[in-house]
């Protein structure tokens, strides 16, 4: 269940409650693949960077160590001992990123695996049947995101299938939160709007699929390439059209800016793997803007790696130390590098909050919309 606390314009200040705890937004969620951060940070870090939501991946779970095999460990919380809400996404998005892998009919997708190329089959129904298997708090709707550009009778004709297949998702995750086996009777699904860069695709499959009365709201197929102003243009378009009593989730994005914007417009959720994969190249947010460590500048460089951040690494490192384990090629360079970048956008995102508590938000936007993405 969501709450509006209060409004800056569109932006939102909000608490989305589920079963396992409540989420206060705009929040982002970090992104754990295969039930691990990238670059060595386990559940138990992510309390110590103030991640309030973790989001897997149904695809590769599925396929390795298998749904099942997650399901007979007690599921995914149990897995990987985090014990907060977990969203796990559909599968529909490597319909998109392994194109050259699959095919698409009415009735699902077939897959190659990317692992061994062994033949999957992924429908509405086979896509719940592993999210509830996974046992996470938030399911996504199957979907079928399209490449941009694309072509509009394409996009119209995914738009009308994606909705039909959310009709399939539903009844199907209806069914199986009844089943005495479950192991969350009380996953949530999560309807995805696509329509391309198309604004009244995209308006009228938003308007379409809000009839279903769902947990929340996505607005996918965006940060896949199109022009920043064309994903600001969609946003603002969709929004009026989003429940306003529903959590708003902007999937893939992305960078601290993007953030900021679609805060502005009235999204509530965020999740990317940017932080992470930036921080196991020594790219860091900071709260001047975005620095390279690999930098010859930072070879004494004493202090951390930015000295406005509370985030285990900089309480106790120095950038001069970190530079050295990059061109050590120690492990432990990508690990403190993570967890600095993932603190960094979970501390952004409670400075949102406490803007909007304030009223300040207008003044905190435009500070820090473009400083936080400029390289220094």
């Amino acid at each position: 269940m969501y709450k509006l606390i209060k409004k800056n314009g569109n932006a939102r200040r909000g608490e989305f409650h589920t079963v396992h705890g409540t989420v206060q937004t705009p929040a982002f969620m970090n992104v754990a693949t295969q039930g691990a951060i990238k670059g060595g940070v386990s559940a138990y870090d992510l309390k110590d960077i103030n991640c309030q939501v973790q989001l897997c991946n149904t695809y590769h779970l599925h396929l390795r160590p298998t749904d099942t095999l997650i399901k007979e460990m007690g599921g995914l919380h149990k897995f990987t001992g985090w014990n907060g809400p977990i969203l796990t996404d559909s599968g529909g998005f490597q319909v998109f990123s392994l194109s050259s892998l699959r095919r698409i009919k009415e009735e699902g997708v077939y897959f190659s695996s990317h692992i061994d190329g062994h033949k999957i089959f992924m429908g509405p129904e086979e896509s719940m049947q592993i999210q509830s298997n996974l046992g996470s708090t938030i399911a996504m709707a199957f979907d079928e995101c399209v490449e941009n550009p694309a072509k509009y009778e394409y996009s119209k004709q995914s738009c009308e299938r994606t909705t039909r297949w959310l009709h399939r998702c539903k009844a199907e995750m209806d069914r199986l939160n009844s089943l005495p086996d479950t192991i969350n009777k009380n996953q949530m699904l999560f309807g995805i709007n696509q329509g391309c860069t198309f604004d009244d695709l995209r308006i009228e499959h938003m308007k379409e699929i809000a009839k279903l009365d769902l947990d929340g709201y996505a607005i996918g197929g965006l940060a896949v390439g199109e022009p920043k102003e064309d994903m600001y243009r969609i946003i603002s378009a969709v929004e009026p059209y989003m429940p306003a009593e529903k959590p708003r989730y902007l999937m893939g994005v992305g960078t601290p800016g993007n953030i900021l914007e679609g805060v502005k417009r009235g999204i509530d959720l965020f999740d990317c793997v940017m932080p992470s994969r930036n921080a196991r190249h020594g790219h860091l947010f900071t709260d001047a803007g975005i620095i390279n460590i690999n930098n010859k500048k930072y070879e004494k460089d004493d202090l951390p790696i930015d000295p406005e951040c509370n985030c285990p690494t900089c309480q106790k490192h120095s950038r001069a130390y970190i530079r050295h384990l990059f061109k050590a090629q120690e492990m432990l360079a990508m690990r403190l590098c993570v967890m600095h970048n993932l603190y960094f956008y979970n501390n952004l995102l409670a400075k949102i909050r406490d803007a909007l508590n304030n009223d300040t938000f207008e003044e905190f936007y435009n500070k820090y919309v473009d400083r936080l993405d400029t390289r220094i």
